[in-house]
């Protein structure tokens, strides 16, 4: 089976160790983005994956789509053109200082691109699974658009369609976010919606004046995924990543599924890391892995947040997690699946 996902991938460049942006002389550089994030972590996992997106026809649009065929993605839909690739600098956080992310991808290929540039029919044709998130309708009302047409096309042809919310302030308002989840939901089969983006994406408040700990306050958010699912019918499962965060090195990580009107939730795990990002594209990865592999729901999400618990202790925006380094972390954990 065949998952497709649809997004940007930039270039990143994070300052060394501990540095800030201001002293920072030099800057580390990787590629990464969402959706492409997942299409590797899915293919890590010995999925087909393939993405969807626009590169300018540039040796960094080359480098993206080596890089991407290296780890098995397939890159023959990626439609070339356009003036540059997005950008984006990350901080990492260290102590009482959170980390820091500074877009620069205005006007870039994917941004300016519209519909015109995907013809649904001929690019998802051949999948199984769709994935998408909250960051492209940000980009612009172009995408908006396009993304809409694809998931209409997906409805038509019997796609599932996997949706993480995945909201950004620095892309877009709560309300602006709001409104196009009105628009989307009800063509999302499965979707994602983390701790942090529960009340911009989708205005349910689930925590009080205890910011950070919303494990401590897991029911209210075991409330907001019930309404989420009575409200959007046609939406199957609904998954999300809780975190007490301590500091950007110190948190502990926990996750919710509900399916078929049953909860479930994962292991915590107690994280002492680099900061890092990505683990969620990671979860979903697990998720739809699971999906994929016709794992019971319990394994479905343990083995979801075992991925995004390992990626935390990898550099980068790539999860290159196996199923083996997965299967690990389960047995540790007492949570093993057996296939």
């Amino acid at each position: 089976m065949r998952v497709t996902t649809f997004g940007e991938i930039m270039l990143r460049l994070t300052t060394p160790t501990n540095q800030t942006f201001i002293q920072a002389n030099s800057f580390e550089a990787n590629y990464g983005g969402a959706e492409a994030n997942v299409a590797v972590s899915l293919s890590q996992l010995g999925d087909q994956t393939s993405l969807i997106t626009k590169l300018p026809a540039n040796e960094l649009g080359d480098g993206v789509i080596r890089q991407l065929t290296g780890f098995g993605v397939d890159t023959h839909q990626i439609s070339r053109g356009g003036e540059r690739l997005g950008l984006y600098f990350l901080q990492r956080g260290a102590g009482i200082r959170p980390s820091n992310v500074i877009y620069d991808r205005s006007n870039s290929a994917f941004a300016l691109s519209d519909d015109q540039d995907y013809p649904w029919p001929e690019l998802l044709g051949q999948t199984d699974y769709f994935y998408i998130s909250g960051i492209t309708p940000a980009l612009s009302p172009n995408l908006q658009d396009t993304l809409l047409n694809a998931v209409k096309f997906c409805r038509q042809a019997d796609i599932p369609v996997v949706y993480d919310a995945n909201y950004r302030g620095k892309l877009w308002s709560p309300g602006a976010a709001q409104q196009f989840t009105k628009r989307i939901m009800p063509f999302v089969t499965i979707c994602l919606v983390h701790d942090e983006d529960l009340l911009p994406s989708f205005n349910i408040k689930t925590t009080n004046s205890n910011h950070g700990l919303a494990i401590d306050q897991k029911d209210t958010f075991k409330r907001a995924m019930t309404a989420i699912l009575a409200q959007y019918p046609n939406c199957q499962a609904i998954a999300s990543i809780l975190r007490n965060q301590y500091s950007p090195q110190k948190s502990s990580w926990t996750s919710l599924l509900l399916h078929d009107r049953q909860f479930y939730q994962s292991p915590v795990y107690q994280m002492t890391t680099v900061p890092e990002v990505a683990a969620g594209d990671a979860f979903g990865a697990g998720i739809i892995h699971g999906f994929l592999n016709h794992f019971n729901d319990s394994q479905k999400l343990n083995y979801a947040m075992a991925a995004a618990a390992w990626k935390l202790t990898i550099p980068g925006d790539f999860n290159l997690a196996t199923n083996n380094d997965i299967m690990r972390v389960l047995k540790n954990s007492d949570q093993s699946i057996r296939r």
